[in-house]
């Protein structure tokens, strides 16, 4: 089902903003802190998976352990973009994978384990094809808002929030075995799977699956996040923000540009620019006075790039398939 057939309510946007909070909330917490019964909660949680408008996914923080995330830019000549894009979607190691630019622009996330995986992974294994015009790897040398952190979510008064906060994570120290890297595939297409169905995918029992649920999460490995299309949200204009900005006064700006309820990802990078943002706004004309009116207020930017999502083909590790035809 499309998103524009989907519409949110109230009890819809503060649910999507509860489970933003914490992604393996029970439909008990939640109720509680919306002021709705469980079984409400239930019912609208499963309706809004069934059409496909929202998951939680568990995600993988690699720089716990070593890793290092990317942002990948390709251009591409108009004819290819659309099969390339969807190749990269298929991937098992990337993520947000965004058609921009008119249709000559690639964007996507990865995360490497080392340097020479990083050489190896992000050169060696693109597409190769004469319609890959240019190709640059960014490596995200800090963050300053993270997508599960965008406060354009946000609907939930401090004290309901409050209610389902879960303990901040202590940096744990912490070693993934075999069965980990089953549970986090596991979590990674459904982050509310039950303990049984995690089981199952782990061999491990249903007390061991939560122990180390906790233990993940706790160390700062697992965290969970909401997987929903902006559109559905009535943010119709979403665009990527390369920019140079004075090496003196990027933290200033990039700290400015996280408290913007536009911006759902403001990221430190290497390469040409410095500074990347990713921005959901209401529709063109919202981003039109966005760009002229926060961003030029901002003297330490001395360039920017703005480049429109045309077409979204991968989230946070969930691909999206193509609409379906409507019959005739």
């Amino acid at each position: 089902m499309e998103t524009d057939a989907v519409t949110l309510d109230e009890v819809d946007r503060s649910l999507v903003h509860a489970l933003q909070i914490d992604g393996r909330a029970s439909f008990r917490t939640i109720g509680q802190a919306l002021g709705v019964s469980e079984n409400t909660v239930a019912r609208r949680y499963r309706r809004l998976r069934t059409t496909g408008v929202l998951r939680v996914i568990g995600t993988f923080n690699g720089a716990r352990l070593g890793y290092s995330a990317w942002t990948i830019r390709l251009r591409c000549t108009p004819d290819a973009a659309g099969s390339i894009a969807t190749a990269l979607a298929k991937r098992t190691d990337t993520s947000f994978v965004h058609l921009l630019s008119g249709g000559t622009e690639i964007s996507f996330s990865t995360q490497t384990r080392s340097n020479d995986e990083s050489d190896a992974s992000l050169l060696h294994q693109l597409p190769r094809t004469a319609r890959v015009t240019a190709v640059s790897a960014h490596l995200l040398l800090d963050h300053y808002v993270l997508p599960h952190h965008w406060t354009g979510l946000a609907s939930l008064t401090p004290v309901q929030a409050a209610i389902l906060t879960p303990p901040p994570s202590d940096d744990s120290p912490v070693d993934l075995g075999d069965g980990d890297q089953n549970l986090l595939s596991a979590l990674a297409r459904d982050g509310r799977a039950s303990h049984a169905e995690l089981a199952a995918a782990t061999g491990w029992s249903d007390s061991t699956v939560r122990r180390r649920i906790a233990a993940l999460r706790r160390a700062g490995v697992l965290s969970f996040l909401v997987d929903i299309p902006s559109a559905a949200l009535g943010f119709r204009a979403e665009a990527r923000l390369w920019m140079t900005v004075q090496p003196s006064q990027l933290t200033t700006v990039g700290a400015a540009m996280a408290n913007h309820p536009e911006t759902s990802l403001v990221a430190m990078t290497t390469g040409p620019t410095n500074l990347l943002a990713a921005v959901n706004c209401r529709d063109t004309q919202d981003l039109s006075r966005y760009l002229t009116e926060r961003i030029a207020s901002l003297d330490a930017i001395r360039t920017m790039e703005t480049a429109p999502v045309i077409r979204t083909f991968k989230r946070a590790g969930t691909l999206l398939l193509p609409p379906r035809p409507q019959p005739g």
